[in-house]
């Protein structure tokens, strides 16, 4: 178990990285990725809570996996097991959970201000997700990329659909990196808005990030086409017509071909996804060459073992 408090520190949002801080992460990720056994007990016997208040499958169990292979104690703890249902604050139950663990993971689909509220008590707080972010996918898609394309350097990325948790993260990944550019295609009213664009685009002193609102026949050529689930985190949508503002957005083997340069575009999905609705069957389950999804699932736990450590100061 690691003693004190004084290394630890949270990671809640990339917003509150340095891009070297960043860089770091992302480093360390991709070599846990490459050869996950020269990490193996290097936090031995420290004490996890993985806090899940909403349904997960990778980032739950490539949380567990990263934590069993850097040799630390688990605790799993969903939303039956916290007396958050009972009106307890997170601030309160972080003052408990501070006397008996080390690190604390939480995944929510709640507001930030609720891990915040967590952290204060317990430094070492990852946000395994809030409705705001999704920080360590953002880390695991950097490692895909950089292992398919060697390095991220000047790499444009088209993101399409509904901004959420992992659009901002990807957005303040591109911004925080010289990754040249995102540019955003969702259906209008559902995007960055001008002040996010603006508060975005500040971090570089550029614009690397923009936003559009339709999909034009011949889109600016991209590296990456990147898309998520339109039913985000599986809510179901209130709107009777949202399937038919969401389907100009849907990646299909046409508007990869749209996308794409010089050379072909790859795809990319943080997942769950449902099936040839925001994504063709045919794309999701491309050749490696096209479809990097199933390298997003495996630096998932690479993320996860890069954030441990760096939640407790390993890094």
């Amino acid at each position: 178990m690691i003693a004190g408090h004084s290394d630890r520190r949270a990671l809640l949002t990339l917003a509150d990285l340095r891009p070297e801080d960043i860089s770091k992460l992302g480093d360390t990720a991709f070599r846990y990725g490459q050869a996950p056994q020269d990490f193996a007990g290097q936090l031995d016997g420290t004490r996890i809570g993985l806090v899940f208040t909403a349904p997960s499958t990778r980032t739950r169990v490539s949380f567990w996996s990263a934590a069993l292979t850097l040799g630390c104690d688990v605790l799993h703890m969903g939303p039956a097991d916290l007396q958050l249902s009972t009106g307890e604050t997170w601030s309160d139950t972080g003052t408990i959970l501070a006397y008996y663990l080390d690190v604390v993971v939480a995944r929510t689909n709640g507001p930030q201000c609720e891990l915040a509220e967590l952290a204060v008590h317990v430094p070492a707080t990852i946000n395994a997700l809030t409705y705001e972010e999704h920080p360590t996918q953002a880390i695991a898609d950097l490692c895909a990329m950089r292992e398919h394309f060697g390095n991220v350097e000047n790499l444009r990325l088209a993101y399409l659909g509904e901004v959420n948790n992992t659009a901002r993260a990807l957005a303040l990944l591109v911004c925080k990196l010289p990754i040249k550019r995102l540019d955003v295609y969702s259906p209008d009213g559902l995007g960055f808005s001008a002040e996010e664009i603006d508060s975005l685009n500040a971090i570089r002193n550029g614009d690397p990030v923009h936003q559009y609102y339709k999909v034009p026949a011949s889109p600016d050529p991209v590296d990456v086409v990147y898309t998520t689930r339109w039913q985000s985190m599986g809510e179901p949508r209130r709107e009777q017509d949202w399937l038919s503002r969401f389907a100009p957005f849907a990646v299909t083997k046409d508007l990869m071909k749209r996308f794409s340069g010089s050379s072909e575009a790859v795809f990319m999905h943080d997942l769950p996804a449902v099936r040839d609705q925001e994504v063709a069957s045919d794309v999701l389950d491309g050749l490696s060459t096209t479809s990097l999804v199933l390298k997003q699932v495996h630096h998932k736990a690479s993320a996860a073992a890069a954030a441990l450590l760096w939640s407790v100061g390993k890094l």
